[in-house]
């Protein structure tokens, strides 16, 4: 079995973690549009939708990056408000991402 370097798990991980942040904040979006709760507690849903799908943007965009020490604090940061199945994945990525750079610096 090969080897797979550190640095390239927490790329995929956070890859495929804001991925699913988009497409589940983008199915959270079309869902809560159907429903009607009422005046203000349909807001609720459609700003928390909105927020996962920024989030799962900026972790696509940040994965890249995922081994430099801003980009892992701001993967973490982005994994826990965006919460779910994908920021768990992305959290776990900034994490693995901030492993490899701590243990460069020593």
């Amino acid at each position: 079995m090969s080897e797979i370097p550190v640095s390239r798990i927490a790329y995929i991980l956070a890859l495929v973690g804001g991925i699913l942040m988009v497409i589940l904040g983008l199915l959270s979006f079309i869902g809560s549009s159907f429903e009607n709760f009422g005046p203000f507690l349909h807001w609720g849903f459609v700003y928390g939708s909105i927020v996962t799908i920024i989030c799962g943007v900026i972790a696509v965009v940040g994965s890249r990056s995922a081994t430099t020490l801003v980009w892992a604090i701001v993967l973490i940061i982005v994994g826990i408000i965006g919460g779910g199945l994908g920021g768990l994945l992305v959290a776990l990525g900034g994490l693995l991402g901030l492993i490899v750079v701590v243990s460069k610096k020593t």
